[in-house]
Formats: C-alpha cells, structure tokens, sequence
C-alpha cells in the first residue's frame, strides 16, 4: 500500500474520493446537482480540477443513461452522481435498465449525515435512509456505504472491480455527507498504482468445449445464437472466424452487435429457419426465447419453433447475476451441454478446436462448405426481400418506417456511421449495413431511455469522426425533452432523425388488439395514446435547446436533402435534428 503523497494542509476527506476516481482512469461523470454530495463536488471541481470532467444533466435518469450508454459504446465505464433519496429514486429506472442490459456504471450517492447532531432540520432528515442502497440492491450488482474515510479506497476498488467483472454490471457506493465535509487530518493509505483490478476472463472448461466441438460438427443443420458476444474487443470477430470455420449461420439477437449483417452466414431475423435445426448453440444468450418462437400477443401464446429433437447447447455466464427480484433472466432451457465461460476466451478456443477437427476431414470440410453455399443463398434472398417490402407505399404521406430507414441509409452509406439505439421496427438492421463491430451498440431498451443511452453513445464518439445517428421515438423523447440540451452544453456532435408517428404506438396497438379480440371500436383504441392536437414541435423544441433543427418532414422525397445540410452541422461539431413523421406501420 502506498501514501497519498500530498501535504494533508488544506485537504478534505473527499479529496480521497478524487483520487479514486482519477486512479481507476474515468474520462467522465455526469450529474445532476444534489447537496448531499457539495463536499465532492468542491473537491471534484476545484482539487480534481474538474478533471474528470462534469456533465450537468437535467434528470438523474439522463445522468445515468448516458453513463449506460457511454459504456456500452466505449467499453469503458463511466461514473453517474445521484443526489441522496430523491435524486437515486429519480434514475430507478436507468439503474435497471443498466443492469439488465449488462453495462457498468459506477453510481455515486451520498446520504445523511448519518450523525443526528450534524442534520439540518428536516431535509437532512427526509433525504436520508437507515440502508440507503437498499433501493437500489435488487439491480445492482453491489452497494456499499464506507463508515470512514479508510473504508473508501478499499470499496472504491472492490466496487469498481464488482463492477467490470463479467457479467458487467452497475454498483453504488454511497458517501456520508459529513464524511466527505470533514478535513483530512491523517494519512489514508491508497492501493498501488499497479494493483489488478478486474480478474481475468472465465475459460471454458476443454473437455466440455471439445464435447461442444464435436456435437457442432457432427450436426447436419447447426445454429448459432449471439445475444451479448459483441460486448468484447474482438466478440464481432471471433463470432464470423466460429461461423465461417463451422458453416453455421447466425441469428444475431443484438443486445450489442454481434455479427456483420451483410455477411452471407446472417440469417437475422428470418424465423423460417428453425425448422430443421437438429442443434442451436448458445453464445452469451438469456433471451433465447423471443427469436425461436412465433408470439400471438393478443392470446399472450408462443409457438415453438425449433424441433422439439433439435440438442440446445449453451456456452456463457448461465445462472451467475441472476436477479432474485426482477424476471429479466427470461424462460429456463433444457440444454445437454452447458459451458459457464466467457466468449470473450470461449469461442477463439472452440474455433481452434473445430479447425483441427476439420483439417484432416475432406468429407466435413466439402460437407461444411456445401452448407454455407446454402446459407448464402438464403441470406441473399431474405435481403432482396426486404428492400422489396421496404418499397411498398413508397410514396406515402406521411412516409413508411421503410422508407425512412431507405433514406437515412442513402444518405449516411458512405459515411463512417453509428446508429445509437432504435433499429426503425428493424428496418435499418434490415436495410443497412453492419459491417464494424462499432456500428451499433444493440437495440434499443424500453421507453424514456433512447435520448439519454443515445447521447452517452454520442460521448464515447466524440472526437472520433465518425457520424452518430440516433433514430428517436417521439414518444421516448417527450419524456425527457431536457436532455436536448447536454448535447448542445457540451458539444457533443450528434444527429437525430425523429422517428415521429405522434403516438405511443406500441401501446396502441396492444389496444387495438384487445378492442378486436372483444368485438369492440378499435377507433377509439387511441385514447390515452395519441400525440396530436397539439402536435409537439420537436423541432422548435431542439433550436431552443441550442440545435440545429428543421421538420416537421411528412414525405420521403424530402428527407434527403435535410439530412444532408443536418450532417454538414454535426460534422461542424454541432448536434442536429430532423423531425420525420411517418405512419405507424
């Protein structure tokens, strides 16, 4: 252990959290002003130099958000300051998202003070908890409250350390008031400089991974299934080297982006390919469900895709972070062989296995190779079968989710792009080509967190050249309106194409559902729905927050050429937003 090496003259207790914080590498914090923590904020702005530097939000959902939505682009994590009970109630949401989601986000709370003589008089009183992280315990994955300030380097590091271990995660460390108010009248040891902090990745076990091996190549009509390989440095390529080498095609399930949607072994969101399946391996998959069935909403019934002789093999985190609170660990699997491992080591491991398999077998290889011919041809028919679809009522007014995405991409495809969240109903994974691991960060989450987790994508960019793209619901973005102004604050270039159809549709149409499954007016299914009469100007929202903003944009024809003079600002540094409207289906 080594000494903080300042003169403890003029240092305060929560000096010793900056030091933390510069000492794990964090390039950013984002917040939302709180009192309960005035004590580091001194020490961060004026001790730290602000450096990490502090991004003023205007909610602690947006704070949290853009630290969910900066990881996940960046791989890095970043931190988010809630303010005591009112300010950590308020991004509840955000914290489940990211943890559901798998991003680490390192959130800092305070409370108190703890000490009833030093309370102010009733907000010290109601802004504070007897277990203040319990609030947060069920979706995150650690909380800790130092009881002095020797306890904070030691948990600093634990947290962070919790925090980046797979499977990643959000914790919260919660700091007294008066801990970090009090002056530093002692030394504080800190851990070395060199101390590890994240454990190295869980390899698979190699007899089970040669089983696995052997099972995939054996199979006449094998699948491969990734849901968060894409989370690693190199999980998008180690997925097409496993793909290419076995001849299996691929049913990228996107929570990140796993597999180059133009490469011929993506078969993507084609169902019709479960049929004859007689093996399906798992790669870092919970939600194996939504892709294999066929759902009929209205009766809340699946139908099972997938041959009931089909063997399930899975290789990844299994039953590890599983929540004792929330469902999101989605259906159990029957699986012959399951694999607790990393991807990140697994696959290279199971490639290299496979390729030895292969090497002296003439038989598999052309067998292998005959397969991936066919797979091909499907690939390239699923394609040419959505850019027919997507011309369907081409020219209708307002436009088509289809034809949007058409336009967005004939103007973006020849920049280096990343699309931030919202895929467009699928249309942009349909239409657009995903060939980078950095393209998208995975699909979009429930609503009220496209804007912030968008502008978090946009941060982990900056700099970077590259043109970010956030389609935006409308309805996701009239429940943080505020956000818009990070961006423009900040200078965090960044385009937004409003994917505006004046409703909450996705409820609506469950209302529709319901209104014909009773023999009842689906006319009037857009009650409590609808967002018209007025109709919210996003545009002249936008120009008020600081943006360049034109729209509303009813008809296709028209969207390209505002896109274009919107990219000529982003690339100026600035953020941009066009306002299209289209239809709802």
């Amino acid at each position: 252990m080594t000494k903080q090496s300042k003169s403890k003259d003029g240092l305060w207790q929560s000096d010793i959290i900056v030091d933390m914080i510069r000492r794990n590498g964090f390039q950013y914090i984002s917040l939302n002003p709180g009192a309960s923590f005035r004590g580091l904020h001194d020490s961060l702005v004026n001790y730290g130099d602000d450096n990490p530097p502090l991004i003023l939000c205007p909610h602690e959902e947006t704070a949290v958000q853009i630290a969910h939505g900066y990881a996940k682009a960046s791989g890095k994590p970043m931190i988010a300051i809630v303010h005591n009970l009112v300010g950590m109630l308020h991004a509840n949401m955000a914290v489940y998202y990211a943890y559901i989601d798998r991003a680490p986000v390192f959130i800092i709370g305070a409370t108190g003070p703890l000490h009833e003589g030093k309370r102010r008089p009733h907000i010290d009183w109601t802004h504070s908890a007897n277990v203040q992280g319990e609030s947060y315990r069920h979706y995150t994955k650690w909380d800790y409250q130092p009881a002095s300030i020797e306890g904070v380097p030691e948990s600093f590091m634990r947290a962070y350390s919790v925090m980046m271990t797979e499977p990643q995660g959000p914790i919260y460390m919660c700091y007294d008031a008066l801990l970090q108010e009090l002056p530093l009248d002692h030394d504080v040891p800190l851990p070395p400089e060199d101390a590890a902090r994240v454990p190295s990745p869980m390899a698979a076990d190699g007899k089970e991974l040669a089983a696995a091996a052997d099972r995939l190549l054996a199979a006449e009509n094998p699948l491969l299934m990734a849901e968060y390989v894409g989370r690693s440095a190199h999980g998008f390529d180690n997925m097409v080297a496993l793909a290419e080498t076995v001849g299996a095609p691929v049913i990228d399930i996107n929570s990140r982006l796993n597999f180059p949607s133009n490469h011929p072994l993506n078969l993507s969101m084609d169902q019709t390919v479960f049929g004859d399946r007689d093996v399906i391996l798992n790669l870092d998959v919970r939600d194996w469900e939504r892709p294999a069935t066929k759902l009929d909403s209205t009766n809340r019934s699946v139908e099972h895709l997938v041959p009931e002789s089909c063997e399930w093999m899975d290789i990844g985190f299994a039953e590890l972070g599983l929540s004792k609170w929330s469902m999101d660990y989605q259906r159990m699997q029957n699986f012959s062989l399951r694999i607790l491992a990393d991807t990140a080591t697994a696959i290279p491991a199971l490639t290299e296995i496979c390729r030895e398999r292969i090497k002296g077998d003439s038989k598999l290889k052309r067998t292998i190779g005959e397969r991936s011919a066919a797979v091909a041809v499907r690939h390239d028919e699923l394609r040419a079968s959505w850019r027919q679809q997507a011309r369907e009522d081409w020219d209708s007014v307002p436009m088509t989710p289809a034809r949007l995405a058409s336009e967005i991409w004939e103007v973006i495809k020849d920049e280096d792009w990343v699309l931030t969240a919202n895929t467009l109903r699928t249309w942009a994974r349909k239409l657009w080509n995903f060939d980078k691991p950095y393209r998208h960060a995975g699909k979009s989450l429930g609503t009220a967190t496209q804007i912030g987790i968008s502008i978090g994508v946009a941060l982990a960019n900056k700099g970077t050249g590259r043109l970010v793209v956030d389609i935006n619901s409308d309805g996701d973005l009239m429940f943080d309106l505020g956000a818009l102004w990070v961006p423009a604050k900040y200078e965090i270039p960044m385009l937004i194409v409003m994917f505006n159809n004046r409703a909450y549709f996705n409820d609506w149409e469950h209302q529709i559902r319901v209104a014909e499954q009773r023999g009842r007016d689906v006319t009037r299914a857009h009650i409590g729905m609808d967002l018209y009469d007025p109709e919210p100007d996003f545009a002249g929202i936008a120009r008020s927050m600081g943006w360049w903003a034109e729209g509303p944009i009813e008809n296709g024809g028209d969207v390209g050429d505002v896109l274009r003079r919107a990219i000529e600002v982003v690339k100026s540094g600035r953020p941009a937003l066009v306002d299209a409207v289209t239809r709802h289906r």
